[in-house]
């Protein structure tokens, strides 16, 4: 499942957020690659535990906190710290998955890695090329989002960026760890969440029908979840 998450940022967070990245020190995107991603990536990103990584990684796990349609969607238990990368003229990520468990550098903490994330920082007009293109059953997915909006999708699927070819892109990627690891299940929580939001704005919250749903998502969740 992918999932469009549109205005995690907007306005004045953004624009401070863009403000840090103008002003901060960058290194070779390959600090935190793995082998096989080490031979497809070509960018530059922060460093990990930078002072401005860290404040926007902070901003950015506060902003999910507060937006609906992303705790629906990947019902998270753990988050990876938000990283930023870079893509300027020439620079590529070509077709790879991302590694199934993700460790911060320093200390013990990991996260399996069930759904990656990706939050565009620049506007789609500032860069050509540099699109996020996933594959899955159904084909090839071109992404290239607002700045603010961030896509969610399997991070078991193979995907890669297009080539820069004017302009940066910049942008924070991370992973979530699910408490349904499953994607068909997530899937299917998600579809019957929004059916009962959609029931209940027309029925209202206190309607038999809603109630008796809402009741069939927590005890899928009840057997689904892993806490």
């Amino acid at each position: 499942m992918m999932i469009a998450v549109p205005g995690v940022f907007g306005g004045a967070a953004l624009a401070h957020i863009r403000a840090l990245l103008d002003a901060a020190d960058w290194i070779d995107g390959n600090a935190t690659s793995g082998h096989q991603s080490a031979l497809a990536k070509r960018n530059r990103q922060l460093p990990e535990g930078s002072p401005a990584a860290v404040e926007i990684g902070n901003l950015i796990l506060d902003a999910l906190g507060r937006t609906p349609l992303f705790i629906a969607a990947a019902l998270p238990a753990r988050v990876f710290p938000p990283l930023v990368n870079a893509y300027g003229v020439g620079d590529t990520f070509a077709m790879h998955v991302d590694n199934a468990v993700r460790i911060r550098r320093g200390d013990d903490f990991r996260v399996r890695s069930d759904l990656s994330a990706t939050l565009f920082l620049s506007e789609p007009d500032e860069y050509e090329g540099g699109e996020l293109v996933v594959e899955d059953t159904y084909g090839a997915h071109s992404v290239k989002l607002p700045a603010g909006d961030m896509i969610l999708y399997p991070a078991s699927s193979l995907h890669h960026v297009t080539p820069i070819t004017r302009g940066e892109r910049r942008a924070s990627f991370f992973w979530i760890q699910s408490m349904v690891r499953d994607d068909a299940a997530r899937t299917t929580l998600f579809d019957l969440d929004g059916a009962i939001q959609t029931v209940a704005a027309d029925r209202g919250h206190a309607d038999e029908a809603v109630i008796r749903l809402t009741g069939v998502y927590h005890n899928l969740l009840r057997r689904w979840a892993e806490v």
